[in-house]
């Protein structure tokens, strides 16, 4: 089991590297050739986007964080909201494990993760929230850990490792397995690694066409949308939308997002793919915007109340809700907003 570092990360503000730095960390992994000709960036493929909807949706303030927290694991299990890791309190290896109940709009602390870590890739899987990778250190330091919460039982387990150190991957569940797309360690990856709850076991599966950090990534009809993401720094911002097949093992590209963006919130609502806020250089997003699978085309709903970054969204009761996250671009702006976004 990974141990917490003898000496506590601090809070720094975060900001991109230099192209130079880049390509020097890259070359160091054998990535040259990416480094100099493969960084992703906005795509070449016009967005397709429609004339916004009979309704663009609306907000809803609910029940703040007890703590102000940004860079966090957001999931559902059993129609709770789950907050893991993430910065808070001037550090950045926070193992808080915070959980919202929609139905009284209230909060609670539960156990905490058992190691402190910012930009975990959570999931709700057979009644289980499942926390992989994530950092150590402001947005580095991967870690291979993957643990096991039991709600019912207020108590966590370490599983199979992943089979390389990352963070800022995507989860998902599909056919009862979770799917974990894409992260870092030093460089940007493609990664898509599953996991078999019944067997412990990590499998490798087709990567992304173009690896990526910070993106998000959900399921509609069968299928996994991967959307948006940077390579390495804000600077390399993508609009990137990208279909895996289970059926075939493969990839197809979609509809760009109109917005090219990181560390977004995404989730499913209604059969369509919604995608909140995110961040860039010198500011962050409230855009938000949705896919309609069935006709390939994006519309742009209403703006989020509060824009952020560095958190994530869950679906319960017809409802997003999207609680934390940086006010500003970087780490030194946390926030307890707890906004929920409904279409009627």
């Amino acid at each position: 089991m990974p141990q917490t570092p003898q000496h506590p990360a601090r809070l720094r503000g975060e900001g991109p590297i230099s192209r130079r730095a880049f390509i020097a960390r890259a070359a160091t992994r054998g990535w040259a050739t990416v480094a100099l000709a493969g960084i992703p960036g906005p795509s070449r493929r016009p967005a397709a986007v429609t004339a916004p909807p009979p309704t663009m949706g609306r907000w809803l303030m609910r029940a703040p964080l007890p703590v102000e927290r940004q860079e966090v694991g957001v999931a559902t299990v059993d129609g709770k909201v789950y907050v893991v890791g993430g910065y808070a309190n001037g550090r950045v290896d926070q193992p808080l494990n915070q959980e919202y109940d929609p139905a009284t709009d209230a909060w609670r602390d539960r156990a905490p993760v058992p190691l402190g870590l910012n930009h975990i890739a959570p999931v709700g899987l057979n009644g289980k929230l499942y926390a992989c990778g994530g950092f150590v250190q402001q947005n580095r330091g991967a870690v291979p850990a993957v643990y096991e919460y039991d709600a019912r039982l207020d108590r966590w387990r370490a599983r199979a490792p992943l089979p390389e150190k990352r963070g800022a991957a995507a989860a998902v569940v599909l056919g009862g397995r979770l799917h974990l797309v894409g992260g870092r360690d030093l460089v940007s990856v493609g990664t898509h690694d599953v996991y078999d709850p019944a067997t412990n076991r990590w499998t490798e599966r087709a990567p992304l066409p173009k690896g990526r950090d910070h993106l998000g990534l959900v399921v509609i009809g069968g299928r996994i949308h991967a959307v948006g993401g940077r390579f390495n720094t804000f600077d390399y911002n993508t609009d990137l939308h990208d279909v895996y097949d289970p059926a075939t093992d493969t990839w197809q590209s979609r509809a760009p997002m109109p917005t090219a963006r990181s560390g977004v919130a995404a989730a499913v609502l209604g059969g369509r793919l919604f995608v909140f806020g995110g961040e860039r250089a010198g500011g962050v997003f409230s855009e938000s915007e949705a896919y309609d699978p069935e006709t390939d085309r994006w519309v742009t709903m209403v703006p989020m109340q509060t824009p952020r970054h560095g958190t994530g969204a869950a679906v319960v009761g017809g409802r997003i809700y999207i609680p934390g996250g940086g006010l500003t671009n970087g780490g030194s702006r946390p926030s307890s907003v707890n906004e929920a976004f409904a279409l009627l």
